[in-house]
């Protein structure tokens, strides 16, 4: 069993996932490609936005870019933060 954590959120009317990633994910385009695809599966038919913090905390969204600027504008706790667990 695999745990993430993530948040399904709709807005102005578009499903996506948002899901929390190690920086190390992130820091590499074919790593985080192979992690969204592989993730498809478990949140199907909706884009899959990675988020990784910096040592600062700092967020970093990758993935389709109207919902990365959305994210941009809204807080971290904002965010409906759940574990998922996946089998």
């Amino acid at each position: 069993m695999i745990k993430i954590r993530g948040a399904v959120i709709i807005e102005q009317g578009v499903t996506f996932a948002v899901i929390a990633v190690k920086q190390s994910v992130t820091n590499y385009t074919a790593r985080s490609m192979a992690v969204r695809q592989e993730l498809q599966y478990f949140f199907p038919n909706m884009p899959i936005i990675l988020m990784s913090q910096d040592q600062n905390g700092t967020p970093h969204y990758y993935g389709r870019k109207d919902i990365v600027d959305f994210l941009k504008t809204i807080r971290l706790d904002q965010i409906p933060w759940k574990d998922y667990h996946i089998y």
